[in-house]
């Protein structure tokens, strides 16, 4: 990483903001995607599916997983062969207390690597009211640190994960983003968010973009798409781009990863 944007990377562990999309173009993601819980009113369990993959389900977030810019910016921390494991939306309602505890990613996916950057891309505004992501600069050069179990009814994690050792909030840098601005960050940084105090839902896809020469510790493989290069080690299910919206077919796909990613996620 020569550019001054992966030395920023290297030394803080995120950069931000990234002008990804227009805000035009956000709008219409996010547009998209509210129709598809229209559509899917009533029914739990493809709603789920729906925030989970929405890049399998609706072909416009997987064009934005493919977004130039944020290739680009994937390539410089990554190398050339990239993937994308996963872009599960993270949304916040209005007036929600929910919030995500300090944290590593890397803690609980079970890769054998850390050749992974997440970017968070947002849908509707991100400001620090409406419970931005925030980052300890430096703290990637942690290795993983003990995480606790906390079961919190308002934190967004499955289990209410938690670092145990003391973080200060002090040092915190809050990642405010306008709807079509990204953030990338490393898997090992340290980081939370707050609740949303705001009248609008916060909407952001966390694209967690992978070196392709990574795999799963357990020697499974999860399903993924291949957003640089063309290199394929063997060690995913690279599929190509969804056939259509909201298709069965890909909702099938989307049950079986499902299933697969609940043995992984420790």
């Amino acid at each position: 990483m020569n550019t001054k944007l992966g030395k920023i990377y290297a030394n803080k562990g995120f950069f931000c903001p990234v002008d990804a999309i227009s805000k035009t173009k956000a709008k219409e993601l996010r547009e998209d995607y509210e129709a598809a819980e229209t559509e899917l009113s009533g029914d739990i369990e493809r709603l789920a599916l729906l925030k989970a993959y929405p890049n399998r389900l609706l072909p416009s977030f997987d064009t934005v997983t493919r977004n130039e810019t944020l290739v680009a910016a994937a390539k410089e921390i990554l190398g050339e062969d990239i993937l994308v494991w996963s872009a599960a939306l993270f949304i916040k309602e209005a007036e929600s207390t929910q919030i995500v505890s300090w944290h590593q990613d890397l803690t609980y996916w079970q890769l054998n690597d850390i050749k992974e950057v997440t970017c968070w891309l947002a849908i509707s505004s991100a400001r620090r009211k409406a419970g931005c992501m925030k980052f300890i600069p430096g703290s990637h050069k942690n290795r993983i640190v003990p995480h606790n179990d906390t079961y919190a009814s308002n934190n967004m994690l499955s289990r209410g994960q938690e670092i145990s050792v003391e973080v200060n909030e002090d040092d915190a840098v809050y990642a405010e983003l306008d709807p079509g601005q990204a953030s990338f960050h490393h898997g090992l940084l340290f980081h939370s968010s707050g609740p949303n105090s705001t009248d609008d839902r916060r909407i952001g896809s966390a694209i967690r973009y992978i070196s392709a020469s990574m795999k799963q510790e357990t020697g499974e493989q999860p399903m993924v798409t291949q957003v640089s290069g063309k290199k394929d080690y063997g060690n995913f299910e690279i599929f190509a781009p969804p056939k259509g919206r909201l298709l069965e077919e890909e909702f099938e796909l989307c049950r079986k990863d499902n299933e697969l990613k609940k043995r992984l996620l420790l």
